[in-house]
């Protein structure tokens, strides 16, 4: 007589296969591309154009933009896009984007860097750009001087160096020509 408690009575047909996958674990995975695919969705266009994306998912993930969120055409998307990730090396594209996200940090802070430059050339004047061409001989003398002498007057008739247009114009032009 057979015991009931014998453990060779209660396995399964799928214990032996080692291919075997419980519906947990694909729902895992299939939330684990779902959360790339909204990762990639809330980056900016031109975040999303340096990624090099498979065209369909490129252009699927630029379409989920103009889906209005917290509605299921949202939703939808989204899982389709999580569908279309099953094809993508998920690591390849997490190495992407942390570069793609690391370059507009670095953005931020040539940006803060251009325009502390400015306000200090607007503030000291020609010896403040004496010293930035001294600093970076790329720089050229007559256009950077003109550019601080428009802001200044730009600025004596409005007082928001946000709005002025001159303003902005010398801070890209820091920004295009600092290298550092």
């Amino acid at each position: 007589m057979k015991i009931v408690g014998d453990s060779e009575h209660f396995h399964q047909p799928y214990d032996k296969d080692d291919n075997y996958e419980s519906r947990a674990d694909a729902k895992r995975e299939i939330a684990i591309y779902q959360e790339y695919g909204n990762r990639l969705v809330a980056l900016s266009k031109s975040q999303v154009e340096k990624l090099n994306l498979d065209e369909t998912l490129y252009d699927n993930v630029l379409k989920a933009k103009t889906i209005k969120i917290n509605t299921e055409a949202h939703r939808r998307h989204i899982q389709y896009i999580g569908k279309l990730m099953r094809y993508v090396d998920l690591e390849e594209l997490e190495v992407a984007i942390k570069n793609v996200l690391n370059q507009n940090s670095n953005e931020s802070a040539k940006t803060n860097v251009a325009d502390k430059t400015r306000d200090q050339l607007i503030a000291e004047g020609d010896s403040a750009v004496q010293a930035l061409i001294e600093q970076h001989p790329e720089f050229d003398r007559q256009k950077l001087r003109q550019l601080v002498r428009q802001t200044k007057k730009e600025l004596s008739k409005n007082a928001d160096i946000e709005a002025s247009k001159t303003a902005k114009e010398l801070s890209k032009y820091l920004r295009n020509e600092i290298k550092d």
